[in-house]
C-alpha cells in the first residue's frame, strides 16, 4: 500500500475506532465484536508501524480505555495507571514474546491465567480498611469513585484479615451468566431495555448512582495484580496472590507458572478448551511475568506494561443439527423464522435457537431442517448460522419455503413489493395485537411500568384487550383481574392500573411513537408533535406539511397519512381522547436557529446537564448526535471533553463552550 492510501485508511481507522470506543468504554452498548474491534485496531497499529509519520498524539493506538465521566461520581487521580494490555492473536506472536522475555531477563518465570470479560476497578485499603474505589476512567489520569456500589460487593471486602499501612489492588468487575440471565428476566418483565451481555450489564449496573440497584442485580469481582503495597514485601505476583487468598479476596485461582514458550502455549490451550464450562465470560488469556523485580525493570510504555500480553482466542463456532425452524408474528405482521438446533455451548452460554432472517437469507444458505449447521455468536452475543455442511445432509432433507398462511391466524401471507418480508394480511391477528401493545406499553413509548410480555399475552388471550386503547378500560375489570390472578394480587394490580392511569399524562410523543407506524419513531414523533402541537392537527395535515418538518422524509409522511386515513385509526384517537389520554405536546414549536446542524454536546458545562444542553438545540430545530463524524457541524464542550473533542480538533470542527451556545441562542 502507497503512503496516501496508507494516511487515508488510517484515517477512517481511527474514525472508525473513536466511535467503537465511544459506545463501549462510555455508553456500555458495543455495535460490533471485541474480536471485530480487535481487528481494527491491529489494521492501525500496522499501518502506523509500516509509516511512523502517520502516527498522531490522539490515535487510538496512542491511548488508554475511555473517558472518566462525571455523572457516575467524583472524579479521583490515579495513584497508579490503570494501563492496557497488549493484544496478541497467534500462537507465533505468544512466542515471540516469550523469546523477547527470555533474552531480557534471566530466567523469568510466566504466570497464565484467565482474561475476565467485564470492567476494571482498583481498590484502595488504608491500615487494611477500604478506602476507595474507583474505574479505569482515562487510565491514565482519572478515574470515577464508584466507593459506594464496590462497598455493596461481596467478593470486596471492607476490612482485611492481614492488614499493612497501605495496599492498592486491581481487579475485574464482571457479572455471572446466571446473575445476567435473572437481570435481563426481570428486565423484560418491567418492559424495560434487556442489556447485550453480562460486561455491559455489569458496567451499567457498577455506574448506578443508587448503589441499591447495584446491590439488587449482583456483581461479583476477581482481584489479578497488587498495584501497591506499603508494610509488607513480595517478591511475586503469586506470592501477591497468597496474601490475598488469605484476606478471603477472590483472585484468579487457575492459573499456571510456566517457564517455556511450550508450557506458556500448552496453558493458554487449556483455558480455551475449559472456558464454555465457566459460570462467567472470559475473551482471552493472560501471560504475564512473574517477578515484581523483573517487571520494574521492564516498565510500561504510554499505553502498555512492556511485561504481560493478552492473547485473544478467536471468535467460537460449532456444529449442530437443525431440528426444526419455527415461525413468528411481528408488530406489522412480518413472519420470522428461527432456528432451532441442538444446544451447543457458545462463549460460556448454552445456545439452542438463532434467526434466519426471511426467506431470501434460508435460500442463500440453502438450508433444510436435518441439516448439519454451523453455528457462532456475533459479536460475542447474538447466535447466527454461519453456513450448512451440505456435505454431511441426509437424503430426507427437502428445500423450506415459508407458508402461504400465517401460522398464527390461518390468514393469507404475502410478501412485500421490493423487500424480503413476508407479512400476514389480517389486521385482526393476535400475535400482531400482542407485539403491538408490548410496543406501545414500553419504554421508548408510554413506558408503562410493570406492564410485562406476560401480562400482555394473558390479556389479549383472555380478550380484554383488543387493541391499544382498550389498556384504559382495564380498571373497570379491577376485581375480576384480581380474581383470576392475571396480573397477581390486589397490590400488584392496583399498581399496574396506576401506572396505567399516571401515563394518560404522558407528552402525545409518546402516544404517536407507541402507535408503532412504520418509519416513525420516538425521535419523528418528538419532532412532529413539537412542529403541529395536537392530534387533530397532525391527523388534519397533509403531505407537504409533514415533509416541512425536520428530518421527516417522503417515506414517513406517507405513513402517517395511511395511518390516519384508517377511520379505525381515527375512532382509536377519539376513544383515547374519552379515556383522558393527553393529545397535546408539551413542547414549544421549534425555532430554526440550528436548523440542518448537527451538534455533538461532550464534557461537564458549567450550569447545563447534557440533556438540557439537547434539548435547548432540538428546541431551535438542530439534532444532537452522539459522537463526531465529518457530519458534524458543531461539537459543544465543557471540562473534561476528551476523545470528542481531539477527533472534532484532528477533523477542523467549530468547538463551541455553553456561553457561547447562549449567545447563538439569543442572536
Amino acid at each position: 500500500m502507497d503512503r496516501n492510501r496508507a494516511e487515508q485508511r488510517a484515517k477512517e481507522l481511527r474514525s472508525e475506532l473513536e466511535y467503537h470506543i465511544e459506545r463501549y468504554y462510555n455508553q456500555d452498548n458495543p455495535e460490533i465484536s471485541d474480536y471485530d474491534y480487535d481487528m481494527k485496531m491491529q489494521e492501525l497499529k500496522n499501518l502506523e508501524k509500516q509509516f511512523p509519520d502517520l502516527v498522531t498524539e490522539n490515535s487510538p493506538t496512542q491511548k488508554v480505555g475511555g473517558t472518566a465521566k462525571r455523572e457516575a461520581g467524583v472524579l479521583v487521580r490515579h495513584n497508579v495507571p490503570m494501563l492496557s494490555l497488549q493484544d496478541v492473536f497467534s500462537r507465533e506472536e505468544v512466542e515471540e514474546f516469550v523469546e523477547e522475555m527470555q533474552k531480557q531477563l534471566e530466567e523469568p518465570e510466566f504466570v497464565v491465567e484467565y482474561k475476565i470479560d467485564g470492567l476494571s476497578m482498583a481498590l484502595r485499603y488504608e491500615e487494611g480498611q477500604l478506602n476507595l474505589a474507583l474505574t479505569r476512567g482515562d487510565g491514565v489520569n482519572f478515574g470515577e469513585d464508584v466507593t459506594a456500589n464496590a462497598r455493596v460487593i461481596p467478593d470486596v471486602k471492607k476490612k482485611l484479615k492481614y492488614p499493612v499501612e497501605y495496599l492498592e489492588v486491581r481487579g475485574e468487575v464482571y457479572m455471572t451468566n446466571q446473575d445476567f440471565e435473572r437481570v435481563n428476566e426481570i428486565q423484560e418483565l418491567n418492559g424495560k431495555r434487556l442489556f447485550a451481555n453480562p460486561r455491559n450489564c455489569a458496567a451499567g449496573t457498577l455506574r448506578q448512582l443508587d448503589s441499591k440497584v447495584t446491590k439488587e442485580r449482583g456483581l461479583s469481582m476477581f482481584v489479578f495484580n497488587i498495584q501497591q503495597i506499603r508494610g509488607m514485601e513480595l517478591r511475586t505476583h503469586t506470592q501477591g496472590y497468597e496474601y490475598l487468598k488469605k484476606n478471603k479476596i477472590p483472585v484468579i485461582d487457575d492459573y499456571r507458572v510456566c517457564r517455556t514458550k511450550e508450557e506458556v502455549w500448552e496453558a493458554i490451550s487449556a483455558i480455551g478448551e475449559n472456558r464454555g464450562n465457566l459460570g462467567y465470560d472470559i475473551d482471552g488469556a493472560v501471560v504475564k511475568i512473574n517477578s515484581l523485580a523483573q517487571r520494574e525493570l521492564l516498565g510500561a510504555t504510554s499505553k502498555v506494561p512492556r511485561w504481560a500480553v493478552a492473547y485473544k482466542y478467536p471468535p467460537e463456532e460449532k456444529e449442530t443439527t437443525l431440528l426444526d425452524i419455527e415461525l413468528s408474528v411481528g408488530r406489522t405482521g412480518r413472519i420470522t423464522p428461527t432456528a432451532v438446533f441442538e444446544p451447543v455451548q457458545l462463549c460460556g452460554t448454552s445456545v439452542s435457537r438463532a434467526t434466519l432472517h426471511n426467506q431470501d437469507f434460508i435460500d442463500e444458505l440453502d438450508i433444510r431442517i436435518g441439516d448439519r449447521i454451523q453455528v457462532y455468536k456475533s459479536g460475542e452475543i447474538i447466535p447466527k448460522v454461519r453456513r450448512v455442511l451440505k456435505e454431511k445432509r441426509p437424503d430426507s432433507a427437502v428445500p423450506y419455503h415459508l407458508p402461504a398462511f400465517c401460522p398464527v391466524c390461518g390468514a393469507k401471507t404475502q410478501r412485500e413489493k421490493d423487500t424480503a418480508d413476508i407479512k400476514c394480511t389480517s389486521p385482526n391477528c393476535p400475535a400482531q395485537l400482542e407485539r403491538h401493545i408490548i410496543n406501545f406499553v414500553g419504554r421508548d413509548a408510554m413506558d408503562i411500568k410493570g406492564f410485562g410480555t406476560v401480562y400482555v399475552e394473558e390479556l389479549v388471550r383472555r380478550g380484554y384487550l383488543k387493541d391499544v386503547a382498550d389498556i384504559y378500560t382495564l380498571r373497570q375489570y379491577k376485581e375480576e383481574l384480581i380474581e383470576q390472578g392475571i396480573i397477581g394480587k390486589e397490590k400488584n394490580t392496583e399498581k399496574l392500573l396506576e401506572a396505567i392511569d399516571k401515563s394518560k399524562e404522558n407528552d402525545a410523543y409518546q402516544l404517536l411513537t407507541g402507535f408503532g407506524i412504520p418509519n416513525v419513531g420516538k425521535a419523528a414523533a418528538k419532532a412532529i408533535l413539537r412542529e403541529f402541537q395536537t392530534f387533530d392537527a397532525l391527523m388534519e395535515a397533509d403531505g407537504e406539511a409533514l415533509k416541512n418538518v425536520n428530518d421527516i422524509g417522503e417515506v414517513s409522511a406517507n405513513c402517517i397519512l395511511e395511518f390516519f386515513a384508517k377511520e379505525e385509526n381515527r375512532r382509536m384517537v377519539e376513544r383515547m381522547r374519552e379515556y383522558g389520554v393527553n393529545l397535546q405536546s408539551r413542547e414549544q414549536p421549534e425555532g430554526s436557529k440550528f436548523q440542518g446542524m448537527t451538534f455533538v454536546v461532550t464534557g461537564t458545562l458549567p450550569s447545563l446537564g447534557r440533556k438540557e444542553a439537547a434539548e435547548l438545540i432540538e428546541s431551535q430545530g438542530g439534532k444532537v448526535s452522539a459522537s463526531v463524524s465529518k457530519k458534524t457541524s458543531v461539537v459543544l464542550a465543557g471540562e473534561n471533553a476528551g476523545s470528542k473533542l481531539a477527533k472534532a480538533q484532528e477533523l477542523g470542527i467549530r468547538v463551541i463552550s455553553e456561553e457561547e451556545l447562549r449567545k447563538m441562542l439569543e442572536e
